[in-house]
């Protein structure tokens, strides 16, 4: 219980100096470097040092460049150019790292997409990113093709998978060997660099736009709060899905620029996270579904790692109490969002405080709790939290209103309801947006209740979160249908797979002759939560 006292206990050097140390060596000219940059600087610094490892395959940093920089090379043979769009519809692989970095060592944007899409869902992000290329494995690229023949895309671009690679080239003795068939390009700081597509509360995914500044300077607000743990000896478990942002942020970027190690987990599964833990990894990151499944692992070999942090959902008090009896261990809560690159906080304390409290925010980022006529309100109250800072993203792909909406003169509106208190710890209180959150993904009820009422009995619909001990919140339906019948919630679940994604399913649709309503006209989803 005392590793992380210990590590606090350590930090003799302010956040506000630690920050301008790691800063100094990620700027020039007083800009952030680009973020394809990353990776050559970590070879040339650390060239023999393992990067990744998968199962019994290693490589190290000096090969990761190189493969990246085969592969960028193929990927202008086909056509890509700067600032084109590569997507990465891909499972945890060494073969991921690489195809996300070969794109950025030639000035590409990276557009990593969540392999559980439906069809549907994922044609709309292909047709609104446009991208020149799509990297994705055989038993993926099915997929694909089976979108373009339901005629959700009318056209793919070149598609690369495993069968097109050829890793038998060996690696150059010396770097000056690689960097010569380097044809990288360099985009500005405030440049796009990568596209991240999550669902929309309109119900169509947005894609979030975020530049070098936005990456590097919140991988430095990371690396501050856990200089202690920047000592190039650590070993991340790659288990998180690589197409999350907490994942690239924590598996990725962080990895990289601390010269870690990536221990890749392929797929949550029992079986293969047990396999990762037996390469010794420091540092787990994870959301608090994951903890709960190491709960009900009960004797996960977990005795090699440092420190646990929970992102991506607010951490039941449930699970962690849980996770302290079995383990003797604490997870620190975090909290954060894709908008903001992504972490905003997390709590190294080890004072039994509750789940809410995720700590100070990271050296660099301003809060404010304003009210819905956004004035700021006292400390103690719980209102909107605003957040302010480099990591702040570009905006929505396409979508000015909707930026416009939650981007003001440099602020961002993250729709979750906090309040912070003197000594500055900020506390998440809920989320004002009715996001259900499953396994660590978003699921916006809206989406889901666009669906539903295009059946020609529903006349109402709402889609509510329950929780749920292992996947963290489910979403379940409540529909108004006009003559029901008994095959009802049948018929609406195989509509909803026609569509959605299968997570993104209502675990229970309940039918019934109405919905309550408030005074204002809306359906009462309070009335119906209690149920």
């Amino acid at each position: 219980m005392g590793i992380v006292r210990t590590l606090l206990r350590k930090r003799v050097v302010s956040e506000e100096q630690a920050f301008g140390k790691f800063k100094a060596q990620y700027s020039s000219k007083g800009s952030f470097v680009f973020a394809g940059d990353l990776l050559r600087k970590a070879a040339k610094k650390n060239p023999l040092k393992i990067a990744l490892i998968e199962k019994d395959k290693k490589i190290n940093y000096k090969e990761f460049y190189f493969r990246s920089v085969q592969l960028g090379n193929e990927y202008r043979l086909r056509g890509v150019k700067a600032r084109d769009r590569v997507v990465i519809y891909n499972e945890n692989s060494i073969e991921f790292y690489i195809s996300y970095f070969a794109a950025w060592l030639i000035g590409a944007v990276v557009v990593p997409v969540n392999t559980f899409l439906h069809e549907k869902e994922l044609a709309y992000i292909i047709n609104d990113a446009r991208p020149s290329l799509i990297v994705t494995m055989s038993e993926l690229k099915k997929k694909l093709e089976s979108a373009v023949a339901s005629k959700f895309i009318e056209k793919l671009p070149p598609i690369i998978t495993e069968q097109d690679l050829d890793w038998n080239e060996a690696v150059p003795d010396f770097f000056e060997d690689i960097e010569k068939n380097d044809a990288r390009e360099v985009l500005a700081e405030n440049e796009m660099c990568l596209l991240l597509y999550t669902s929309g509360t309109t119900g169509v995914p947005k894609g979030v736009m975020l530049s070098s500044k936005n990456i590097v300077s919140n991988t430095l607000q990371s690396m501050t709060r856990m200089q202690k743990l920047n000592t190039g000896k650590e070993k991340v478990l790659s288990v998180l899905p690589l197409f999350h942002v907490f994942a690239q942020h924590t598996c990725m970027w962080f990895p990289i620029m601390t010269g870690a190690a990536a221990i890749i987990v392929p797929r949550i599964e029992r079986r293969n996270i047990l396999e990762g833990l037996k390469l010794k990894p420091t540092i787990f990151f994870g959301f608090p579904a994951l903890f709960g499944l190491l709960c009900l692992m009960k004797n996960a070999p977990l005795d090699s790692i440092k420190l646990f942090v929970s992102g991506a959902d607010a951490m039941p008090d449930k699970i962690r109490a849980a996770f302290s009896l079995i383990y003797g261990r604490k997870i620190a809560a975090g909290y954060g969002l894709t908008e903001v690159s992504p972490v905003v906080a997390f709590n190294f304390s080890e004072d039994e405080s509750p789940a809410v409290h995720v700590g100070k925010p990271l050296f660099g980022i301003e809060c404010d709790i304003r009210d819905e006529n956004e004035k700021s309100l006292k400390l103690g109250e719980v209102g909107n939290l605003w957040l302010r800072g480099d990591n702040v993203m570009l905006g929505y792909h396409n979508a000015k209103e909707a930026t416009d909406k939650i981007l003001k003169d440099g602020w961002l509106n993250t729709g979750d309801l906090s309040s912070m208190d003197a000594k500055g710890n900020l506390f998440i209180r809920g989320r004002s947006k009715d996001i259900i959150i499953r396994n660590g993904i978003n699921i916006y009820p809206q989406e889901v209740e666009n669906i539903l009422m295009s059946h020609p009995k529903v006349f109402k619909a709402a889609v509510i979160g329950r929780d749920e001990a292992i996947a963290g919140q489910v979403p379940i339906a409540f529909v108004a249908v006009k003559d029901k019948n008994k095959d009802m919630e049948v018929r609406l679940r195989s509509l909803c797979a026609k569509s959605l994604a299968s997570y993104k399913i209502p675990r229970k649709i309940v039918c019934l002759d109405d919905l309550p309503m408030s005074a204002t006209g809306k359906i009462d989803k309070k009335q119906l939560k209690a149920n």
